[in-house]
């Protein structure tokens, strides 16, 4: 298996090395047999690699962010706060770096570092709650996932649900014209676009259910590279569309108020730090690098270009829409441009890849424990039918 597709895959599974303490002895023999020299991911794909952990759903909900803030407040909160989760990232990986030199053990996972961190405190208390809080980390990480999965059902039906009835709609007005220009009125049996009313969206959501169920059967993520880079390019060729649209026309930013009421700036906060969701590719890159040393200097990097995209489409966005923005800016293009039609399409193709492999980790954390449970003849139906289960619950 090419190392590059093994690499890609793992980017967004920060705890597939949780198995239990049997895999990483396991792992640290393997890593010490001289004849196994791991490749490693070179500098540059290691700064995109942080490029796509970081950017999804939540960039294109920062116009409607900034909108909470006020124009000057909330870019100035954008760059603050991505300055605090850059210098958190280097923490991070700093205190994964050090415990892992000391115990003398490969590199170490979210919930790992945690707990030998709590297990070398000089507090009595917190070395009794080591195994809490190694607990308490996976909890966190699945409670995310699923939140994470909960919004991209959300985006998937409301886009698909435009996207559908945006070309009902112009087919219809395509109607209503060819009628006026062929018998200078409006024939009775002409279809109303007024009278134009669509599904709920929840019914959206449940079309949608059965295809996500059976992508998430996918258990091993390597089966998923080529929809994986497929679906990449997907967003980046959204994003050049979006900028396109919205430089069109741009109001003038003193017409608008600097800073928002600070009863609106906690849903600010919210949408913000949804964004700054690429925290779950910071120790999984670092481990795989082949120059560990050199990513502090790809994390600056690649979270520099971060912080300007963020600020510069969440800025520019709520300029172009002003009080009229939404949730997520594609709800805001228009349904008369075949472009903004492809820009849901694409960028919703590329959510829908992201949701199997965000949900690839928190299917990792509770699965297995669940099947040990059962027959090895019933492991695999209990299996899907959990993975099924929480798909239902997103």
């Amino acid at each position: 298996m090419p190392a590059a597709e093994q690499l890609d895959m793992e980017v967004m599974t920060p705890l597939m090395e949780e198995a239990g303490g049997e895999e990483e002895e396991e792992d640290v023999d393997v890593d010490e047999c001289p004849g196994h020299q791991p490749q490693g991911i070179t500098f540059t794909q290691t700064l995109l690699h942080l490029l796509k952990g970081n950017i999804g759903t939540g960039l294109l909900g920062l116009p409607l962010a900034v909108k909470n803030a006020g124009i000057v407040l909330g870019p100035v909160s954008l760059v603050l706060m991505g300055v605090v989760c850059v210098h958190c990232m280097h923490i991070l990986v700093n205190c994964s770096h050090q415990l892992s030199e000391r115990l003398k053990r490969s590199p170490l996972g979210y919930s790992d570092t945690v707990a030998v961190a709590m297990e070398m405190s000089s507090s009595q208390c917190l070395r009794k709650g080591a195994h809490f809080g190694r607990h308490l980390v996976n909890f966190f990480l699945v409670l995310t996932q699923l939140g994470f999965c909960s919004v991209y059902f959300v985006f998937l039906a409301e886009n698909i649900k435009q996207v559908m009835e945006g070309t009902h709609l112009n087919s219809s007005v395509e109607t209503v014209l060819l009628n006026v220009s062929e018998e200078g009125a409006v024939s009775p049996t002409t279809p109303s676009v007024s009278a134009l009313t669509g599904l709920d969206l929840r019914l959206y959501m449940v079309f949608l259910l059965p295809f996500i169920i059976v992508l998430t059967f996918i258990r091993d993520l390597r089966n998923m590279a080529a929809l994986s880079a497929i679906a990449n390019l997907c967003m980046a060729v959204s994003l050049v569309f979006i900028f396109t649209y919205i430089l069109n026309d741009v109001s003038d930013p003193r017409r608008l108020p600097y800073a928002s009421t600070w009863r609106k700036f906690p849903f600010f906060f919210g949408t913000a730090i949804f964004a700054f969701e690429g925290i779950g590719v910071v120790l999984p890159l670092e481990n795989q690098m082949r120059e560990p040393k050199r990513f502090p200097q790809a994390l600056n990097i690649g979270m520099g270009v971060i912080i300007v995209l963020y600020v510069t489409l969440a800025t520019l966005g709520y300029l172009r829409f002003r009080d009229d923005v939404k949730g997520s800016i594609t709800l805001n293009l228009p349904h008369d441009s075949w472009s903004n039609q492809l820009v849901k399409v694409l960028y919703s193709f590329g959510v829908f890849v992201s949701f199997a492999v965000q949900f690839f980790v928190p299917a990792e954390i509770l699965v297995p424990p669940v099947c040990e449970r059962f027959r090895k003849s019933w492991r695999r139906t209990a299996d899907l039918s959990l993975r099924a289960l929480l798909v239902c619950l997103t």
